[in-house]
């Protein structure tokens, strides 16, 4: 392999500056609910801080009487159909209520202290789901940094760009209240644990990978294949010749104890709700395993993940260059003992292949269109991948005319993400798909005869973007 040099991390001052950019950005946060996705989530939370059960009923009443969730279908499935337990059915998971619960109960507080309704339904306690949300996708993006900082690159750039280059900005601002900003979070959090427990897989690390695994697969369920190439770097440790089989068998152990720890009360929902180990049967039901739209999930005009965000496009070419075909480090993990070269290639590899096992899931689904919901909302559990990719390839392209025309087409790709955006908010674009021609044209001739008004109105008058769309 070919050496290359140390990269400093970010700097202190950059360290400041993404900070100030996120306590800037809080105010444009939105704290509303609005979809079924939504709803669902929340009810968990709700219904167990205020019922101190996993019925949902009462939950998806309220906000069907609201006249927040009348879409298509919401009154049949939520509030006709039952579980095998009897119970409404829940396609969510319980691990967006256990990371918003701190923030829950400050809003809770918050409710009791102002004279709001300490109902769990109040702007309160929608706000503190929002916010939450929009602080995980942060956190998100710190983790990512540390990511890169632990590979030798600095991340700052590349947490720019897919900060605001992706639909993780939509959905940390315009709909915080799903469940990607925290399945960001969650599977960042994952990825920079294994990155730093395979630098010795020791015993406690081991344990803290499966915990993290445990609630990433809490968060969203197919975040669980996350894990899948993980498991396939621990097993390449296992059949290495260094260390005593053992003890590495010990490790493992540790680590799949955790994991079934941690996701005990996900365990328990399930049984509780569904009556069985694992999500509603109908869900089985929207799986064709063969994947037969895994191109389209990627390549479609109307819904393709590259044509909403192309930036991921461009990011995702840095796992295929240097420094993760060559690199050669021995103060970061990077190493192994005696400063003999470490796979960077290998940590290229299980990263590209979690990117290929999202595309396949993606693929596999019924609804691979996720029509009506803003871009391939299911890839921004990719933000790190992305993130950490990015990284290495502004790292890769030194020479100032390529690190240029990379600026160059960042700017384009970011400009296009926060066009789509407003687009979708206004009501300027098809909400079901995408159309690449009168998208392009209004982003580049509409939208900037509109911007003032548009910006008065989010700062001033947020709610008259959603009058004319909520059902």
């Amino acid at each position: 392999m070919i050496s290359r040099p140390s990269v400093a991390g970010p700097s202190r001052r950059q360290w400041i500056l993404l900070i100030c950019l996120f306590l800037f950005s809080l105010p444009a946060v939105t704290p509303r609910l609005y979809s079924s996705d939504e709803i669902q989530y929340f009810a968990y939370l709700r219904s167990l801080w205020f019922d101190h059960d996993l019925s949902f009923e009462n939950e998806y009443q309220h906000f069907y009487d609201l006249g927040i969730a009348r879409s298509d279908g919401f009154h049949q499935t939520f509030l006709e159909l039952k579980t095998d337990t009897g119970r409404r059915i829940n396609f969510g998971t319980i691990g967006c209520a256990i990371l918003w619960s701190p923030f829950y109960a400050v809003g809770d507080l918050v409710a009791r202290v102002t004279g709001a309704p300490a109902d769990g339904y109040s702007k309160p306690y929608v706000a503190a789901v929002a916010y939450a949300s929009a602080s995980y996708g942060f956190l998100s993006l710190v983790l990512a940094l540390a990511c890169s900082r632990h590979l030798g690159l600095n991340g700052f750039p590349a947490v720019l760009a897919i900060w605001l280059g992706t639909p993780l900005l939509f959905y940390m601002y315009v709909a915080p209240p799903f469940s990607h900003a925290t399945s960001a979070f969650s599977v960042a959090l994952f990825i920079y644990t294994w990155l730093r427990v395979r630098r010795t897989w020791s015993l406690g690390g081991a344990a803290a990978l499966g915990a993290a695994g445990a609630l990433m697969a809490m968060v969203r369920e197919q975040d669980v294949f996350f894990t899948v190439p993980v498991a396939v770097d621990v097993a390449l440790w296992m059949a290495s010749a260094s260390g005593d089989l053992s003890l590495k068998l010990r490790r493992v152990l540790a680590g799949c104890v955790a994991f079934a720890i941690v996701f005990l009360p996900q365990a328990a929902a399930y049984l509780v709700v569904n009556g069985h180990l694992g999500p509603h049967a109908s869900v089985s039901h929207k799986m064709t395993w063969t994947a037969p739209h895994k191109i389209q999930v990627l390549f479609s005009p109307e819904h393709g993940y590259f044509v909403w965000t192309p930036l991921a496009l461009v990011a995702l070419a840095g796992l295929f260059v240097p420094p993760f075909g060559a690199g050669r480090r021995s103060d970061d993990g990077l190493t192994s003992g005696g400063g003999q070269p470490i796979q960077a290639t290998v940590i290229g590899l299980v990263l590209l292949a979690m990117v290929l096992l999202q595309v396949y899931v993606g693929g596999s689904v019924e609804s691979w269109t996720v029509a009506g919901g803003f871009g391939q909302r299911r890839f921004v559990a990719l933000t790190t991948v992305l993130v950490v990719a990015y990284a290495g390839l502004h790292h890769w392209m030194r020479a100032r005319p390529a690190r240029a025309l990379l600026t160059a087409v960042t700017l384009v790709a970011v400009y296009w993400n926060l066009a789509l955006t407003a687009e979708f908010a206004i009501g300027l674009m098809d909400r079901q798909k995408l159309e690449p021609r009168k998208n392009a044209y209004d982003a580049f001739v509409t939208l900037p005869t509109m911007a003032p008004d548009l910006i008065y109105r989010y700062l001033f008058d947020r709610a008259s973007f959603y009058q004319r769309h909520e059902r």
